[in-house]
Order: C-alpha cells, then sequence, then structure tokens
C-alpha cells in the first residue's frame, strides 16, 4: 500500500510514510473488510461515513506538516484511523466526532493500539476543541462551504489548518490556511477531493 498509493502518488515525507506502514488499517474496519483495508479506497464505517482512503490520509497528514512536538486536533474521527497516523507524527492528538457509536468504538480502537496520546470526545468538531488549543495543526475530514471561524481561532501562531471546502453536490477542494503572526491567514488550494459533509444542513 505505501509503496504503490502513497510513496507511488508523490508523499515523499519519510515520517508520513512510516507512520501508514506502522498502523494497521485492518483493525479500523469491520472484519468483513479487512481483505480490502490496503486497496486505495473509502470502505463504509456505519453511521453513512467512510475511513477515507489511504492516499487521502497521507496526503492530508504532509499537508499539515506535522511535528514531533505538535498538538493537533482532527474534526471527524471516524474509524479513529486517520487520529492513529497523526498519533504517531505528534505529540498529542484531539479528535472530534459528531457520531456517538463511531466515537465510541474509535476510543476502544485506538486504546486497543496503545494510541495513549490521542483522546476522543463526542460532539461538534466544527466547533473544535477549546480545552486543548491552540492547536499546531488541524486536520478537518468532512467538507463544509468554508472553514469554521472556531477553528481559525483554535490555530496557533505558524500552524496550518487542512480542510476539504466545498458542497455536498459542488466541487470540493482541499485547501490548507496558515496563520500568521498577525492573526492573518493564508490560503492553498492543494487539490480537488470528495467529502462528507461536515454538518448535513449546511453544505
Amino acid at each position: 500500500m505505501v509503496r504503490r498509493h502513497i510513496r507511488g502518488r508523490g508523499i515523499s515525507d519519510p515520517r508520513v510514510l512510516e507512520a501508514m506502514a506502522a498502523v494497521p488499517r485492518e483493525a479500523f474496519v469491520a472484519a468483513t473488510l479487512e481483505r480490502r483495508a490496503y486497496a486505495d479506497g473509502p470502505l463504509p464505517i456505519g453511521e453513512g461515513q467512510t475511513i477515507s482512503q489511504p492516499y487521502v490520509v497521507a496526503w492530508m497528514a504532509e499537508a499539515a506538516e506535522v511535528a514531533a512536538r505538535d498538538r493537533v486536533l482532527e474534526v471527524g474521527t471516524g474509524s479513529g484511523y486517520a487520529a492513529a497516523v497523526l498519533g504517531r507524527l505528534a505529540e498529542a492528538v484531539y479528535t472530534v466526532e459528531r457520531h456517538a457509536v463511531l466515537a465510541e468504538t474509535a476510543a476502544g480502537r485506538l486504546r486497543k493500539l496503545g494510541c495513549d496520546n490521542v483522546q476522543v470526545r463526542h460532539g461538534d468538531g466544527s466547533g473544535g476543541w477549546r480545552e486543548h488549543a491552540p492547536y499546531d495543526a488541524i486536520v478537518v475530514a468532512a467538507a463544509g462551504p468554508g472553514v469554521p471561524g472556531a477553528l481559525r481561532e483554535q490555530l496557533n501562531t505558524g500552524g496550518r489548518l487542512v480542510m476539504p471546502v466545498g458542497g455536498r453536490w459542488a466541487t470540493q477542494r482541499l485547501v490548507r490556511e496558515r496563520r500568521l503572526g498577525a492573526g492573518g491567514f493564508t490560503c492553498e488550494e492543494l487539490g480537488a477531493v470528495r467529502f462528507v459533509p461536515l454538518v448535513d444542513d449546511v453544505c
């Protein structure tokens, strides 16, 4: 998977490649889907959600430029797979999932795998997780019409926010915002993506 679908498609950060190779993706899908765990595609995880394809997880992790001492917020825990990858890159990961069943299942999987630096919370991730802010990186695994202001407020100076922007039926673009010292932001478009909506009634 790493050789063909991740390194082979341009992901070059050695720490990201190592993390992707180390996290067992089959541990984050149903037993009936284990044989498909390392194919480069999304898989259903219940509640109308999916586990993102491995390339997209690696792409977003690389775009977030996560360093070993960073504190990271993830919005959209899903299966917990991306949180486990981020947990191998960062000092601490705080991840929020709006579906209670998925949050509980992901927390159990992460505990079982010994991901002690990852904390899971059930809630509306569009509001972030203020108790642990500011964050050096924020990774949003669901699309919205724009970046929520609450997430920008919780980003550290110099921090990076990676999120798909666009509507459910419109073109979505993966963007990276960087917070400047004066409180402003830069924004880069990284490419086309397709994600489930961050909040159903706004997309």
